[in-house]
């Protein structure tokens, strides 16, 4: 009897190491566009929406596409937050705000299937007092796509299709699990990919005959 739950015990530990470690093999990101807002020369991951930001006059706000797992991991725009840069063409007006965009769609890699990602480009936003990041993005970067849930899913119309969907980490390969939704605002959620049907079903088995182990030494005692 003891020598079946030991062993029942140990093909338990057995499986949850490599129910553990499909997890881990099949962590995915998401390819999503990532705003960003600029910090003198370097770039920080915004912590409010395109359309609930209202900056000031002289900011500067970076738009990236790429696959990340979460805020930690996303990729920043490739070009330096320069206000007076991107500016230097656009004098102030009065009644109006100038906000410097940087828009970096990103790169090979990190396109969705059969398409190609423009070249990175700045413009200068002149709009008006209280108009939000969103907005300045419109002014300079139409068409914008937009989901249900407020995610901005395209800037210029790329990526002609697709939102927040779920990848494999080596940025192509989609996952077996079933894709996870982005989270509104542009940052990307949800857990990884989980275990595959024919690993539960080996793991079920193994339950299976542990259990007729068990039952069988009892008969025999």
């Amino acid at each position: 009897m003891r020598t079946a739950l030991t062993a029942l015990s140990a093909a338990l530990l057995a499986c949850s190491a490599v129910l553990l470690g499909a997890g881990g093999a099949e962590a995915a990101g998401y390819r999503y566009w990532s705003f960003w807002e600029g910090d003198g020369s370097t770039w920080t991951y915004a912590t409010q929406g395109p359309s609930l930001l209202r900056p000031d006059d002289g900011a500067v706000q970076g738009f990236r596409f790429a696959v990340s797992e979460d805020s930690a991991d996303a990729a920043r725009p490739r070009r330096a937050p320069d206000f007076a840069a991107v500016c230097a063409g656009t004098p102030a007006k009065d009644g109006t705000k100038r906000i410097a965009v940087v828009i970096d769609p990103g790169t090979a890699a990190d396109a969705p299937d059969g398409e190609r990602p423009p070249a990175p480009r700045t413009a200068c936003a002149r709009v008006a007092p209280d108009a939000s990041s969103a907005q300045a993005l419109a002014s300079v970067a139409k068409p914008l796509r937009y989901d249900s849930s407020a995610m901005l899913c395209a800037i210029s119309g790329y990526p002609a299709s697709g939102c927040g969907e779920q990848v494999g980490r080596d940025r192509g390969e989609k996952p077996s699990a079933p894709a996870a939704s982005a989270s509104s605002e542009g940052s990307g959620g949800g857990a990884g990919g989980g275990p595959s049907a024919g690993l539960l079903v080996g793991i079920g088995a193994v339950l299976v005959l542990g259990t007729a182990a068990v039952l069988q030494a009892r008969r025999r005692r």
